[in-house]
């Protein structure tokens, strides 16, 4: 029996297994997982028995397109390799799938609901197409038979429109990244709407638009942007990030240019009916103006004085015939009148007399001269009256009758 080292032991195992187990498919349950900050990928599988470490190298890792996750049912692809210093083995991996599920269909789901989560899906974040569009920018493949089913339709549907196109790839390793510089820069033309897609393929060839960097870029535009990838079943990451998904390339041109025949026709039925509006606007306002003329007529200020002097004329006709009926009719009661006026002066005349020889009397009776008796008359000082035992010796007085005034002097005074 030869006796060996443990490193020639671990020599000789290394070189046995790995020239064994090479080209290994093994399936298993996610144990742990750890994605390193170098970009290499440990983990673990296990059974209901047992499990083994695993290890994939930064370049295989940038290959995947989905992440596994701690119990996960995965399928390893790959061979063992024995760390020699310490007599571990580990299984060297150079490829991951899910088991029973394709790889591109976990990636699709993982990264759906990875975004969705993220808002990315939200309808009331998506903005909406305008209903008129002055400027497109397409962004595709220049020589692609999706361009050219585009601008066939422009051409046919709405060839007013600008049109800017902005070359990119659509399929392999470079085109994510491409179509993400692509379409900031489709964002900074100032267009009305972005177009972003390509035509059918497999799902290989359109996966650039299931690819996280593509969809950061769509949600991150402030143009509104259509996806339109593929065929009516390809439904993608970036259709459910753009405000608008199309089924094909043709269809986007459909969904969000106007037909221009339906809109000639749509603007001669316009065009008639703004005549029909005119003519009628036209109608009601000469049959306003007509009556505005004729209420005019009726209250114009000649009208209104012919009215006035027609209804004068008449006014002064019948004022006319009322005073020859009323001078007719005094006329036959003129005697009568004459016959009560006459006694009525008559009357008044004899009262009159009465009254007048009555005033006379009076009058008499309140004359003065009448009132004054010989020999009296009225004394009175500085124009007052004053009574004759009032007097003094040598006071100055007045006497004065109906006729005459005398100024006296009182020479002296004796009391009766």
């Amino acid at each position: 029996m030869n006796m060996l080292t443990v490193s020639s032991l671990n020599t000789k195992i290394k070189s046995l297994l790995e020239a064994t187990f090479m080209h290994t498919m093994v399936e298993g349950e996610v144990a742990s997982v750890t994605y390193h900050t170098s970009g290499h990928l440990y983990f673990s599988i296990k059974d209901d028995k047992s499990s083994i470490k695993c290890i994939m190298w930064r370049s295989s890792v940038a290959k995947m397109k989905f992440r596994i996750e701690k119990g996960m049912h995965i399928v390893v692809e790959g061979s063992v390799s024995v760390y020699t210093p310490r007599g571990e083995y580990q299984f060297q991996t150079v490829k991951i799938e899910p088991y029973g599920q394709g790889a591109l269909a976990l990636a699709y789901e993982q990264l759906k609901e990875k975004l969705k989560a993220k808002g990315y899906f939200d309808a009331q974040r998506k903005k909406s197409i305008p209903k008129v569009i002055r400027k497109i920018v397409l962004v595709t493949a220049k020589e692609s038979a999706a361009l050219h089913d585009m601008l066939k339709i422009i051409e046919k549907r709405w060839p007013l429109v600008e049109v800017v196109i902005v070359d990119t790839l659509v399929q392999g390793e470079s085109a994510v990244m491409q179509i993400a510089r692509s379409l900031r820069f489709a964002d900074t033309l100032n267009a009305d709407v972005v177009i972003v897609g390509r035509g059918g393929g497999s799902v290989e060839d359109l996966w650039a638009f299931n690819e996280e960097a593509v969809a950061d870029a769509i949600f991150a535009m402030r143009t509104p942007v259509v996806s339109a990838v593929g065929h009516e079943v390809d439904v993608l990451i970036s259709d459910h990030v753009a405000d608008l998904r199309a089924p094909t390339p043709s269809a986007a041109i459909e969904m969000i240019l106007p037909d221009r025949y339906e809109v000639l026709l749509t603007l001669d039925e316009m065009q008639e009916r703004f005549r029909m509006f005119i003519r009628q606007r036209v109608l009601e306002k000469v049959e306003r103006m007509q009556y505005l003329e004729a209420l005019l007529k009726q209250q114009s200020p000649l009208r209104k004085l012919m009215t006035l002097s027609q209804l004068f004329t008449s006014l002064e006709g019948e004022y006319q015939r009322l005073i020859r009926y009323q001078i007719q009719k005094q006329e036959t009661q003129l005697p009568h009148l004459r016959r009560e006026f006459d006694h009525a002066i008559s009357m008044q005349l004899e009262r009159k007399r009465d009254q007048l020889q009555l005033l006379e009397t009076r009058i008499k009776q309140s004359d003065p001269k009448l009132q004054c008796k010989e020999g009296w008359g009225k004394l009175s000082k500085d124009g007052h009256k004053i009574a004759l035992r009032k007097l003094h010796e040598n006071e100055r007085f007045t006497i004065e009758d109906a006729d005459v005034r005398v100024e006296a002097v009182c020479l002296s005074k004796k009391e009766i």
